[in-house]
């Protein structure tokens, strides 16, 4: 393991990150919105599997429509099976989700015709087939309609119910928790005792973040600078979560005590610690076991980004999900020329608009890595990658859309 990597490493060394098999259970249909399909979900017939009706009307023999008027031999309600059959001359009315009575082939609307006693006048025609839904016109059987690894939503959910499928085999979420250190940091509702403490954001950030993505949660809150309280606080979140998430004391300060409690108190094996990114670069990862510790830089700014990158596409994994982070092309509106030999996220205001999305840079601060403020509105965080050109107005660019996270 080197010292520093850089953004394309780390990502690479995550990627081949390895899990054990993921964890099923089967959950009612009803609770299923949000989570991870774990199967594929197969047709196990036809959809519809007769022909059917596509809207209320008169159904007949194409070839009639040239006659001058159609007897109404019967009607045919959804739900029914009717056993006349529609023979030259004669039509019968069939409403939306019918079967389409024996000898029919078009189904002619009722706002096309002029019904005269039992007959019908056709004042309007339509195409052979018209309002005819064929077998299989929704799905065959067989077919894969959902594949696992899907954020069920309503539609999967409608798909699964058509297909009376009351239980859905789902992975089981993943469990994250999180901790902010800091001997100078106060948690919600802590009353300050000297002007030297500040508010902690990042740990609550993280866990939206999280919550977001479809994990389960456990708060630790915030943890004074202390070998012994992060150790502990360590253990205790290993023993109960898939990856466990710190905010500060991972750079090289005489209270930095994170790195030294997963190299030296945990035994983890530390993946990588230093990454060539602006903001971010003292963040460390490391594994015990199978599970994950991901320790963020104190700043608020920092601790986001670098969540986003590296929390988000994790939870993803362990959830057997086929998410990714939504990065699309975006034009600028000003000259940004690259300052670092880095991989640099800048927060930027995003719109689209006559099919391209398009960014600025209006009202973002200029400053440290601790203006979370930046990252409210529309936001996105404008990509430049460490061996990139100077950018100029007008360029297409890579964005990281954030209101699109999921």
């Amino acid at each position: 393991m080197k010292n520093i990597i850089n953004y394309e490493e780390s990502l690479n060394i995550l990627n081949n990150f390895f899990l054990e098999e993921k964890i099923k259970e089967k959950i009612f249909l009803t609770n299923a919105m949000g989570r991870i399909l774990a199967n594929d979900v197969i047709a196990s017939e036809n959809s519809p599997a007769y022909v059917t009706s596509g809207m209320d009307g008169y159904a007949i023999k194409s070839e009639d429509q040239k006659l001058s008027s159609l007897k109404i031999i019967d009607k045919n309600p959804a739900g029914n099976v009717v056993e006349s059959k529609v023979e030259s001359g004669t039509c019968i009315k069939t409403f939306t989700g019918s079967l389409m009575p024996e000898g029919s082939n078009s189904l002619i609307p009722v706002e096309n015709v002029e019904v005269i006693g039992d007959c019908i006048k056709i004042n309007q025609t339509v195409p052979k087939g018209f309002a005819v839904r064929d077998i299989g016109e929704n799905y065959k059987e067989n077919e894969v309609l959902i594949k696992k690894g899907t954020q069920i939503g309503f539609a999967e959910i409608g798909v699964m119910a058509s297909l009376n499928i009351s239980q859905v085999s789902v992975y089981s979420q993943v469990v994250v928790s999180i901790a902010s250190t800091g001997s100078e940091i106060l948690d919600i509702g802590e009353v300050q005792t000297n002007k030297s403490q500040i508010r902690s954001s990042n740990h609550l950030t993280v866990e939206a973040l999280a919550k977001k993505a479809g994990a389960r949660t456990i708060q630790m809150g915030t943890i004074k600078d202390d070998m012994d309280s992060i150790t502990q606080m360590m253990k205790t979140a290993l023993n109960n979560s898939d990856i466990v998430v710190t905010t500060g004391g991972v750079s090289k300060g005489d209270y930095d005590f994170v790195q030294d409690v997963v190299k030296e108190k945990l035994g983890a094996e530390v993946l990588f610690h230093g990454v060539t990114i602006k903001p971010g670069g003292p963040i460390l990862i490391a594994k015990k076991d199978n599970k994950l510790i991901i320790s963020l830089p104190g700043f608020a700014y920092s601790s986001t980004v670098c969540a986003i990158l590296y929390l988000l596409p994790m939870i993803y994994k362990y959830e057997g999900s086929t998410k990714k982070l939504p990065i699309v092309k975006a034009k600028i509106n000003q000259d940004f020329p690259m300052k670092m030999k880095k991989t640099v996220f800048t927060a930027c205001n995003v719109k689209y608009e006559d099919g391209q999305y398009s960014i600025d840079f209006e009202g973002k601060k200029q400053g440290t890595s601790a203006i979370l403020t930046n990252l409210l509105g529309s936001p996105a965080l404008l990509i430049q990658a460490k061996d990139s050109d100077d950018i100029k107005a007008g360029d297409l660019v890579d964005i990281l859309l954030l209101n699109e996270l999921n």
